[in-house]
């Protein structure tokens, strides 16, 4: 992250810079580089207004995922899908409750729950660094977590959903097959990239496997099964697969109509889970919450740095610089140079992908049912916020060293955008 970091910052004041020395004054026209020094703090303090927002979702979330944690409901979710994350995340044992945390979070991203995947997502995060025999380093299960992560399956876009109906367009929820593809492409080829990137980080690799480092043993006993317990039997998993692939279509029907339930349902069930397990509910749940709120506060530095970076490199002129060199090539293969911005914006800031998202689909000239409309729509459900996941996600762990992590999460943004092309093209184009 240092040299990314860096690379964003030097090349935003570079491209200011450049537009400075040939810039024409005009009657209440900001210079480029004034513009530059605006959108700094602008960013640093929208990335505190963010942090604080994030303060109270992370309170929520980490304190009914505490409650389900009590009541075991982790530790059901890594037994029930054991054979398929021994295979993803050899160097987490079967039982550990990191198994459940990133199901969890796996699940909540499928449903386009940003809210709520945050919290699960940084516990994952927390419980893999229990296993970390190098604190500061990412171990290859962290850089394989949020590969995924930033490219998690989506059964549905909500968010995009919503703002395509608010938009006046005749079918919303259109986008719901284009994002399913987009993101199931994009998801192989993040674990395929993640086991292949680390290969050429073999030297300087953290993780050790399980039983090698007594220490690391003696953590984590606390919260993890006895192996003699096992996971269930080979047909449940089968069976608990099968059913959330059938959830699919179901969610391609009625998305929209459940959408709106999914949060209060995840409330009330994991309480009344938590009570049926005997879990002490109120207690338990603020217990969590001080947690939630403590990460919160810690990863205020990182949100600044990142997003104090993203704002220098777009009020530079340094995008626009990209679209206008890129976009005639881009537009050969089905990407327009109307689209573009979309798809470089994506990875760096979400809130600038809506903006983005939303003036287009809006533009009457472009509108939310064109070839544009459900590319960009798809492009905003199916791809994630690369940078401002590493920065939040190794932030709450203080891991600074993210070996090959990014290198899969960009890999896997890449294939997305092409899927998005490639099914837009076939089914809209």
């Amino acid at each position: 992250m240092n040299i990314v970091f860096l690379a964003i910052v030097v090349i935003a004041f570079a491209a200011a810079g450049w537009r400075q020395l040939f810039w024409v004054a005009a009657a209440g026209a900001s210079s480029p580089m004034e513009v530059l020094s605006k959108a700094m703090v602008t960013a640093a303090a929208d990335s505190v207004e963010l942090a604080l927002g994030l303060i109270g979702v992370m309170t929520l979330f980490l304190g009914l995922m505490k409650v389900a944690e009590a009541g075991g409901l982790l530790r059901i979710l890594a037994r029930l899908i054991r054979p398929l994350m021994v295979r993803l995340f050899p160097g987490v044992p079967p039982n550990h409750p990191a198994m459940g945390a990133m199901i969890l979070n796996m699940s909540a991203n499928a449903m386009g729950l940003g809210n709520a995947a945050t919290p699960f997502g940084i516990r994952a995060m927390q419980e893999l660094d229990t296993l970390n025999t190098r604190p500061g380093t990412a171990t290859d299960s962290m850089a394989l977590f949020l590969a995924i992560n930033t490219s998690s399956v989506t059964l549905l876009p909500t968010g995009v959903i919503a703002l395509r109906a608010a938009a006046g367009s005749r079918d919303p929820a259109g986008i719901l097959s284009t994002t399913l593809f987009a993101t199931v492409c994009s998801t192989l080829a993040a674990i395929c990239a993640a086991f292949l990137y680390k290969r050429f980080f073999r030297k300087d690799r953290p993780e050790e496997r399980r039983g090698a480092r007594t220490d690391v043993a003696a953590k984590t006993n606390d919260v993890r099964l006895d192996d003699s317990t096992g996971a269930y039997p080979v047909w449940v998993s089968l069976l608990a697969i099968a059913l959330l692939f059938a959830c699919i279509p179901l969610a391609i029907l009625w998305g929209r109509a459940v959408s709106s339930w999914v949060i209060p349902g995840l409330m009330v069930g994991f309480l009344l889970f938590g009570f049926a397990r005997r879990v002490p509910v109120y207690e338990v749940f603020v217990e969590g919450a001080k947690e939630g709120f403590q990460v919160a506060v810690k990863i205020i530095p990182y949100l600044v740095a990142i997003l104090v970076a993203v704002g220098m490199f777009r009020a530079s002129g340094a995008m626009e610089a990209m679209v206008h060199v890129l976009g005639p090539w881009t537009a050969k293969i089905g990407l327009p140079p109307e689209a573009l911005p979309m798809a470089l914006v994506r990875p760096l800031s979400g809130s600038g992908a809506y903006g983005v998202l939303a003036s287009l689909i809006n533009d009457p000239s472009i509108g939310p049912d064109s070839y544009v409309g459900y590319l960009v729509s798809t492009l905003q459900g199916s791809t994630e916020t690369t940078f401002y996941v590493l920065a939040v996600y190794f932030g709450a762990v203080q891991v600074r060293r993210i070996r090959h992590t990014l290198a899969a999460a960009l890999t896997a943004d890449v294939v997305g955008i092409m899927a998005a092309v490639a099914i837009c093209s076939s089914l809209y184009g």
